[in-house]
């Protein structure tokens, strides 16, 4: 989608908001897949409820991108644009046990600052791509541990009420791979609390987690993470295994060979690729296991 409204287009500028023209979702999300539309940074988070009025009252759809590590986005040109906050700097400030963090920050980036400043916690996070925001979305854990455990406050707009709140910790609830948050609720920034542990012994977790991923996922290759949601009690990707289906492709679109929850773009694998491919092997599993898989990865249609 183009923004041609002029009146849209002069307020920018007051609003600290940049302009991408036709912007490719496929160079801002992790599977390098996704159209193109208009694409506006935000630069200053008071700015946000002025925003979305705006472009509410002269019609403008729009859907709010983060990271982008967590989504698969449709074909060829997009009907809303796409907003995005710009990352501030410093974007984490320390204080006793407490890191207050932009939504925009990159998760592991993040946690290695934090660890380098003897705060542990989060070790389990530090191989999961995308921003702080994204991670707070959908409750991101991994190796027994999840953000949520440490939220002792939420900034974000709030679509619904048009305007920015803040959020304690125990008003919001935080379950595996889900939150209380709306969709169109806008991530700004957290307040963690954090445990004290020294640098080294941080270091070794880390350490860990990532030789455990190293050997299991298929890092370095274009994907959106875990693609299904674990059901209670069962491994998504051990049944899409037992099935023998890794490897299984629609066009550059494949299961990976070394994580079957996992799919990756091999090449130049489309949206309709990807979409065939996962309703493929949620209808295998269904038939095979009884079991319905729910998406973990985030599907954009146009």
């Amino acid at each position: 989608m183009r923004i041609d409204d002029p009146k849209i287009i002069a307020a920018l500028p007051a609003l600290s908001v940049d302009l991408s023209r036709s912007a490719s979702l496929a160079e801002l999300t992790s599977l390098s897949i996704g159209g193109t539309t208009d694409l506006l940074r935000i630069k200053k988070h008071e700015c946000i409820p002025a925003l979305l009025n705006l472009l509410d009252s002269q019609g403008v759809p729009h859907r709010f991108l983060g990271g982008g590590s967590n989504l698969l986005v449709d074909d060829g040109e997009l009907p809303w644009v796409v907003l995005q906050l710009a990352s501030p700097q410093p974007d984490v400030v320390l204080e006793a046990n407490f890191a207050h963090v932009d939504a925009a920050a990159d998760l592991g980036r993040t946690v290695t600052f934090c660890a380098k400043n003897d705060l542990g916690g989060m070790e389990g996070l530090i191989g999961v791509p995308g921003t702080v925001g994204g991670a707070l979305r959908m409750n991101a854990g991994a190796y027994g541990m999840q953000i949520g455990s440490y939220v002792r406050e939420v900034k974000l707009y709030r679509a619904a009420a048009r305007r920015i709140e803040i959020l304690r910790g125990d008003q919001i609830s935080f379950e595996y791979r889900h939150t209380s948050f709306a969709p169109d609720d806008m991530m700004l920034a957290v307040k963690l609390e954090l445990p004290s542990k020294a640098y080294k012994e941080i270091l070794q977790g880390i350490r860990i987690c990532n030789e455990k991923r190293r050997s299991s996922q298929p890092l370095g290759q274009k994907s959106a993470g875990c693609i299904f949601k674990n059901p209670p009690g069962i491994s998504a990707g051990r049944m899409i295994d037992e099935l023998g289906l890794k490897g299984l492709n629609v066009g550059d679109a494949r299961v990976s060979d070394r994580h079957a929850n996992f799919f990756v773009n091999a090449g130049k694998a489309s949206a309709k690729n990807m979409l065939a491919l996962i309703a493929d092997v949620r209808g295998r599993v269904r038939s095979a296991f009884g079991v319905e898989l729910e998406h973990e990865v985030v599907i954009w249609n146009a």
